[in-house]
């Protein structure tokens, strides 16, 4: 491409000096540098021809070499650029799907603590159930205990003095009037008995 650049150049120049000194010959008949003649034509053209080959020797190798080089290199680099680019967006890609996957994980571990949180809720809720229905059976038991001693020593100390009341009878003879005392006798002893037995 370059060297296509260059040889329009050259042909550019050849036209440009070549229609010069004809343009400037046909316009006026001076003898000046640009006269318009035919020698001072060829003479220009070989002068220039003469630049052309030398700097084509020495001058165009090693600058086209240096625009090459030039040209190798950007083309280098944007292909660099394109790879990197390319492995960026590749690593991108994978730091994406691992912050998805510990996300997924996270979430996950949220869930089973969760999970495991109703579990222990759940079992320490039936063990105090469990705990108070244990304790309540428990008082339960206690109170029917006392109860029943309660109502086993009241048929005792009952029978004592149904024992104690036949025995008076037996020994006296009951008149209405001494068998409403010995009943209200018995009642006052039975009362306080029980109020003894309670304390």
């Amino acid at each position: 491409m370059m060297r296509f650049t260059l040889n329009r150049a050259c042909a550019a120049c050849a036209l440009v000096l070549l229609a010069t000194p004809t343009a400037a010959w046909a316009s006026s008949g001076s003898d000046s540098l640009l006269g318009g003649d035919i020698g001072n034509a060829v003479f220009t053209l070989v002068i220039f021809l003469a630049v052309v080959v030398v700097l084509g020797k020495f001058a165009w190798k090693p600058l086209l070499n240096v625009l090459n080089e030039r040209e190798r290199t950007i083309r280098e680099s944007l292909s660099s650029a394109r790879q990197e680019r390319d492995q960026a967006a590749k690593l991108l890609a994978e730091y994406q799907a691992q912050l998805e996957r510990a996300r997924a994980e996270a979430a996950a571990v949220v869930e089973e603590g969760r999970r495991d949180g109703d579990v222990v809720r759940q079992r320490i809720q039936q063990e105090a159930r469990q705990q108070a229905e244990e304790a309540l059976a428990r008082a339960r038991r206690e109170i029917q205990l006392a109860a029943d001693a309660a109502v086993k020593e009241l048929y005792d100390r009952t029978a004592d003095l149904a024992v104690g009341l036949a025995g008076r009878i037996v020994q006296q003879e009951l008149s209405p009037e001494k068998h409403r005392q010995l009943i209200a006798d018995s009642i006052a002893q039975i009362k306080t008995s029980g109020e003894s037995g309670l304390n």
